[in-house]
């Protein structure tokens, strides 16, 4: 007895080192441990809610698409996650071609309409005969994630349809009123500004479950999205976004309704700190053209003070080398502060906060030399970055 024993033991011990070993980190374990468990002929490889929230953000991650496989009309224009494109899954093989992106390795998140829905997982497995190979697929859905108090997006057809109906809706424009709104807003839509909200929210529906939809400049404009948040957390239960926002809007339906007596400016030229490249306004008044200040940046970055207007957590993801942090709700108690020895020049992702910190400083300290950047800024991880000029 005692012999077959270790016969058996000298087997298994045999079969123990011939087997190969995998190795789980703890982030996969716990990745793993989230899962959905998958069903019969469905995409295996799952994700939750809390990993889609860390992709499902406003600027939009530059690695990541999330892909939306609902139908267009019936479900992504009236509600969606915000960031997400929508390609139906009747019409993917039309559409991926165009909308998915050209490096096969993005990290690509499917979902439709909850675990019973096989759209994302006929999507996912389409996506990976293209040659994708990081795909995941959130099954719970759009349904999980506005059950969650997760805010809800729609798309700029839904809204044409709102207003072309005359739905009893709110349609809320959270940029600077002056610097955006006036020159160009969606028909129909009030301004209040973000900066402003605690001011203004008598502007607001005293209904709380009135519709109200926040849109701001595009997909890299923070300002709908906080104050969306505001409007719920002062109790409003039917708020959604439209995170593609006035860009958005003009892609589909041109230009949109302006406020009288708004004009630009003609262009001037200064000298930032009477030496070095000179400073080049641009169309708009208070405005620097893009060209002078990539010159000034590149000969002579001392001569010039570089204020990033947004908040400091957009701060931390990326900013120009020298750059001060100084949100645009807090510049009226930080303007004494401002240097009078050196140009300032604001910057912000879209031009629409910056414009309105050179409109609060025109007002409060209109002795100071300021100017600001209209462009559409964009930081990537290696700390070079793009900038396009607002036409």
């Amino acid at each position: 007895m005692k012999i077959k024993h270790t016969i058996l033991a000298a087997i298994l011990l045999a079969a123990v080192a011939a087997a190969p070993l995998t190795y789980i980190t703890t982030a996969a374990a716990e990745q793993t441990a989230a899962q959905p468990a998958a069903k019969a002929n469905y995409y295996t490889k799952l994700v939750d809610i809390d990993f889609v929230k860390k992709y499902a953000v406003i600027p939009a991650r530059d690695d990541v698409m999330i892909i939306d496989s609902r139908p267009a009309v019936r479900k992504y224009d009236i509600g969606h996650i915000p960031g997400a494109i929508n390609i139906p899954d009747t019409q993917f093989d039309e559409l991926a071609p165009k909308m998915l992106p050209p490096d096969k390795s993005k990290l690509l998140i499917f979902y439709c309409e909850g675990p019973e829905c096989s759209l994302s997982h006929k999507g996912a497995f389409k996506a990976e005969k293209l040659g994708y190979t990081n795909i995941v697929v959130y099954t719970e859905g759009y349904p999980e994630w506005a059950k969650k108090g997760n805010l809800g997006a729609v798309s700029p057809a839904f809204v044409k349809k709102q207003l072309d109906t005359k739905a009893p809706i709110t349609l809320i424009d959270s940029r600077p009123k002056a610097r955006k709104y006036d020159k160009g807003h969606i028909p129909g839509a009030i301004s209040i500004p973000d900066s402003e909200f605690d001011k203004l929210t008598d502007k607001l529906p005293a209904n709380k479950t009135a519709s109200l939809i926040f849109y701001c400049e595009d997909l890299s404009c923070v300002l709908s999205p906080k104050s969306a948040a505001k409007a719920v957390a002062l109790g409003y239960t039917n708020v959604m976004t439209m995170p593609v926002g006035y860009v958005g809007w003009e892609k589909s339906y041109g230009s949109g309704a302006t406020a009288s007596g708004t004009a630009a400016a003609e262009a001037t030229t200064a000298s930032p700190a009477g030496k070095g490249p000179e400073i080049v306004q641009g169309k708009e008044k208070g405005s620097i053209t893009v060209a002078s200040f990539e010159k000034i940046l590149k000969e002579a970055p001392d001569s010039i003070i570089i204020a990033d207007v947004r908040d400091p957590d957009e701060f931390t993801t990326g900013s120009f080398k020298n750059a001060v942090n100084i949100p645009v709700n807090t510049l009226d108690k930080k303007i004494g502060t401002l240097p009078a020895d050196k140009p300032i020049i604001f910057f912000c992702m879209t031009g629409a906060r910056s414009g309105e910190a050179y409109d609060i400083v025109q007002l409060l300290r209109p002795e100071l030399k300021v100017y600001f950047l209209n462009a559409a800024v964009k930081f990537a991880k290696d700390g070079t970055y793009t900038i396009v000029e607002v036409k």
